[in-house]
């Protein structure tokens, strides 16, 4: 059976005044229609990376240098500007982590959303104008037809994430990218809109890849989980599978930087020491091994995709020997 997404891997390099150096090495993962896939990591992991290698929108210095990016069975990689534009924004869309930077300022919300309906859908003036303000509306927008006429800095965080939402969901996508959708939102707002994400994909039944630091966000929506740490996926797992039997150090870690509702009066929230190396080219095995508590010399040695279920791997050797407690 074949894929809505297949990522084979991929590597993306950023040339600088140091020469080239790695931000994806090798990543691979798929997605299926109508599934929601989590990947987690925290900032500098190469997820956003990943996510505009996909989407073709690198910009200056940044390029794809090997692997393949299928969608529909179509590699990507290989089309035309003119070819990826009919497919951005109409099969595959996006939300930008910063809402304010990814609207254009000299422009109403209204012919942002309007000029995306009537590249794709070739719809009217009118039809389109009104598909946006039931869009709008569909999101939870208050007084859609009043924020048709407004700029986007005249409007809170919060509505002007509903605004990128109803712009991915105007022509009805078969995957979106939500890359941390909830970052510059306080926390109450943070819920709404990745209820109203939820909601929506349910309702549409378009497939997403959810991009976040935060591993609490996924435990609700996420069908499968990939774990990144410095440009590689060092866990793949089912939801479930992956919060009652994480197998990495690293996905160990994150875990416990998340409260329950299970939690006793006495656990104590741990962090993890040390930071994500800015160059991670030359380190030949585990790239969390300077970090990690159960370091062998076997984890200086390059790691494999160990099994440990039929959807579960994880690059560590010491845990698939059995040196690491779940």
């Amino acid at each position: 059976m074949s894929h809505l997404l297949e990522v084979k891997g991929l590597t993306t390099g950023f040339t600088g005044d140091y020469g080239k150096t790695i931000s994806v090495d090798h990543v691979s993962f798929h997605v299926d229609e109508g599934e929601v896939v989590c990947l987690v990591g925290e900032s500098g992991c190469g997820k956003s990376v990943t996510s505009l290698s996909i989407m073709g929108l690198l910009g200056r210095g940044g390029a794809v240098v090997d692997g393949s990016v299928l969608f529909d069975d179509k590699n990507l990689l290989s089309m035309t500007e003119k070819e990826l534009d009919e497919i951005r924004g109409d099969q595959i869309t996006m939300i930008f982590q910063d809402p304010l930077t990814s609207l254009n300022p000299v422009f109403t919300v209204g012919n942002q959303i309007t000029e995306s309906i009537r590249t794709h859908m070739h719809l009217s003036k009118e039809d389109a104008k009104k598909r946006a303000e039931n869009l709008l509306e569909k999101v939870g927008m208050p007084d859609a037809h009043g924020v048709m006429k407004k700029y986007p800095h005249t409007l809170s965080g919060g509505m002007r994430q509903r605004v990128m939402i109803a712009m991915a969901l105007s022509c009805n996508p078969r995957l979106l990218i939500a890359d941390e959708p909830t970052t510059a939102l306080d926390v109450t707002i943070q819920a709404q809109i990745m209820e109203l994400l939820s909601q929506l994909q349910k309702e549409t039944g378009m497939a997403m890849i959810l991009i976040t630091h935060d591993i609490g966000l996924v435990a609700n929506m996420a069908d499968r989980v990939l774990v990144m740490y410095a440009g590689q996926i060092i866990e793949e797992a089912p939801a479930m599978e992956l919060f009652r039997s994480p197998k990495h150090p690293y996905t160990q870690a994150l875990l416990n930087t998340v409260p329950t509702i299970r939690d006793s009066a006495e656990r104590r929230l741990l962090s993890i020491p040390g930071i994500v190396p800015e160059s991670y080219d030359n380190i030949r095995g585990c790239r969390f091994a300077d970090r990690c508590r159960f370091r062998r010399p076997e984890c200086d040695q390059p790691q494999e995709d160990y099994q440990f279920a039929e959807a579960h791997t994880a690059k560590c050797i010491v845990s698939k020997e059995g040196g690491i407690p779940s």
